[in-house]
C-alpha cells in the first residue's frame, strides 16, 4: 500500500477495461497523471476524486462513465489537463478554481446531457419553453417588431424616391444650363438609339433576302 501512495503515472489507456472506477483510485495522494481513456468503464466517478492534490493530468475519455461530475473535482488546483468527452455525464459543468481556466468546449465534447460553460447547451430546466404564454409572447414580439423594421425601411425607400425625383425636377427647372445638358442628353440617346435599330434592322434584312432568293428559285424549279 505503501508503493502505491508513491505512484505519480498510471496509463492504462486502450486496454479493453471494464468495471467502475473505485473509491481506492482516491488514495494515490501523489497520483499526477491517470489515463484511462479508451475503454468500457462504467458508473459514476468516486466522489473524493478531488483529494487528488497534485494531479496534473486526468484522460477519462471515450468510456462509458455516467453520473455528475463531482463537485469535489474543483479542488484540483494542480490539474492543467482534462478530457471527460464521450462518456454519458449528466447535469452541470461544476465551475471555480481550475475549471474556470479549463474553457476548451472538447474537454467535454460527446455528453449529450451535459451542460454549463464552456458548452452553449443549456440545462433543461434552463431552457426557455417556447410554448408558454411568456415564450410565444416574446416570439409574437419579435415578429411584430420585423414587421415594423420592413414597413419603416419601405417607407424610407419611397421617401428617399420621391425626395431625389423632385430634386432633379426642382433643379432643372431652376438651371436652364443643366434643363438644356437634359434634354440635350435625351436627344442624343434617342438619335443614337434610332440609329442603332435602324442599323440591325438592315443587317437582319440583307440576311433574311438571300434565303427569300433561295427559297423563290426552288419553288420556281419545282414548277
Amino acid at each position: 500500500m505503501r508503493i502505491l501512495c508513491l505512484v505519480n503515472i498510471i496509463d492504462l489507456s486502450s486496454n479493453n477495461l471494464s468495471g467502475e472506477a473505485t473509491e481506492e483510485l482516491t488514495n494515490l495522494s501523489r497520483l499526477g497523471t491517470l489515463n484511462l481513456s479508451i475503454n468500457h468503464l462504467t458508473g459514476k466517478l468516486p466522489e473524493k476524486i478531488g483529494s487528488l492534490q497534485l494531479l496534473e493530468t486526468l484522460d477519462l475519455s471515450r468510456n462509458q462513465l455516467s453520473g455528475p461530475i463531482p463537485p469535489s473535482m474543483t479542488s484540483l488546483t494542480s490539474m492543467n489537463h482534462l478530457n471527460l468527452s464521450y462518456n454519458n455525464f449528466p447535469g452541470q459543468i461544476p465551475s471555480g478554481n481550475r475549471f474556470g481556466t479549463l474553457n476548451d468546449p472538447s474537454i467535454y465534447e460527446g455528453n449529450p446531457a451535459l451542460s454549463g460553460l464552456p458548452l452553449t447547451i443549456k440545462c433543461n430546466g434552463n431552457d426557455e419553453n417556447s410554448d408558454s404564454p411568456n415564450g410565444a409572447a416574446e416570439k409574437k414580439a419579435d415578429e411584430d417588431g420585423d414587421e415594423f423594421d420592413m414597413l419603416c425601411s419601405h417607407i424610407s425607400m419611397g421617401t428617399g424616391f420621391v425626395v431625389r425625383f423632385w430634386g432633379v425636377c426642382v433643379s432643372l427647372l431652376l438651371k436652364r444650363s443643366w434643363r438644356h445638358a437634359y434634354f440635350k442628353f435625351i436627344d442624343d440617346m434617342k438619335d443614337r438609339v434610332s440609329v442603332f435599330v435602324t442599323v440591325n434592322l438592315a443587317r437582319l434584312r440583307r440576311k433574311m433576302a438571300p434565303k427569300e432568293t433561295e427559297k423563290a428559285s426552288s419553288r420556281f424549279c419545282f414548277l
